[in-house]
């Protein structure tokens, strides 16, 4: 049987997606940011246990042994190393590869823009953000509600205060779940705004949902309010999730912590274990600058600025052609 050979996008969908990609460093030019590249392929990886790296075997020519490494799921960890050594606000275009993702919004192999600015929030972020999407969606601006107004909103619970069982009863009254068993307090939190809350948001226009609960910080930075709130946001139009930023974290002592943290998770629930990044953690000990960042999917807000249906549509080759 002969392979089909021909691309995915038509030609007229890649000469539009050129043009979006034109605006995009235009809009970063235009604001002093700094294009740079850095390795796809590295020694380390996330330890997010949300997040499966696609390993690598790479023959060492000093020792002549195959060693594991790396597809980069994005290019954060690297491009904090240059925050450390000076760089300045930067921003990176690049292939991300993450495993088991594999469907209308999601290819293993992706296009993925990620930024850093020095001296801003996760606000002052959002408004950089809702300047892009304005630019190339040409939507309205963005509507903005707090990790704990969205559940109030579309729930009416407190993602704060709710106890375990309280999160269990709001997700079985729900008809949009079909239960697997039980969940950790964050597995709920997850699973409501997933099916219940995620669906509803950003639909005429963005919209942003901000100040995860604590235990979600990732690489964000918690500041200690009643309850403790992690200074993290993420953006959504029509029903996607388009991007995840953070006030990022400085403190290597603290990210180290939550490494291990993720890494005794993996364990516990039978994922594989990586190695820290020690190179990141040295770089957080010599000082990261004040600044927040964002990863967003490329494809998925092409994929919406052009009305396409899937990213098979906007992408030369998908997985099932590649």
């Amino acid at each position: 049987m002969t392979k089909i050979w021909r691309p995915c996008a038509s030609v007229e969908m890649l000469r539009k997606r050129a043009n979006l990609i034109a605006k995009i460093r235009e809009f970063f030019t235009e604001r002093n940011v700094l294009e740079v590249e850095t390795p796809l392929l590295c020694h380390a990886t996330v330890t997010n246990p949300y997040i499966l790296s696609i390993p690598a075997i790479v023959r060492d020519p000093q020792s002549n042994q195959d060693k594991i490494s790396y597809l980069q799921t994005s290019p954060e960890y690297a491009m904090k190393r240059l925050l450390a050594a000076g760089s300045g606000s930067i921003y990176q275009m690049c292939k991300a590869f993450r495993q088991d993702e594999l469907g209308r919004i999601h290819n293993p192999e992706f296009t993925i823009l990620e930024w850093y600015r020095l001296d801003f929030d996760h606000h002052a972020l959002m408004d950089e953000v809702d300047d892009l999407l304005h630019l190339l969606i040409q939507c309205p601006r963005a509507e903005r509600y707090s990790y704990a107004q969205a559940f109030q909103k579309f729930l009416s619970i407190d993602p704060h205060l709710a106890s375990e069982k309280e999160l269990e009863i709001c997700a079985r009254e729900q008809s949009e779940i079909q239960m697997q068993g039980d969940l950790s307090r964050d597995g709920w939190l997850n699973l409501l705004m997933s099916h219940c809350i995620e669906p509803q948001i950003g639909k005429d226009r963005p919209a942003f949902i901000y100040d995860f609960p604590a235990s979600q910080a990732a690489l964000s930075r918690i500041r200690a309010e009643n309850p403790p709130v992690a200074s993290r946001v993420e953006v959504y139009y029509n029903g996607i999730e388009l991007g995840n930023g953070f006030h990022e974290l400085q403190s290597a002592e603290e990210q180290r912590a939550r490494f291990v943290k993720d890494l005794e998770y993996r364990q516990q629930n039978n994922l594989p274990l990586v190695p820290i990044d020690e190179y990141l953690l040295s770089a957080l000990s010599h000082g990261l600058p004040d600044c927040a960042g964002i990863a967003v999917g490329i494809d998925r807000l092409i994929m919406i600025a052009l009305g396409a249906k899937s990213l098979e549509e906007v992408l030369s080759f998908n997985f099932s052609n590649a």
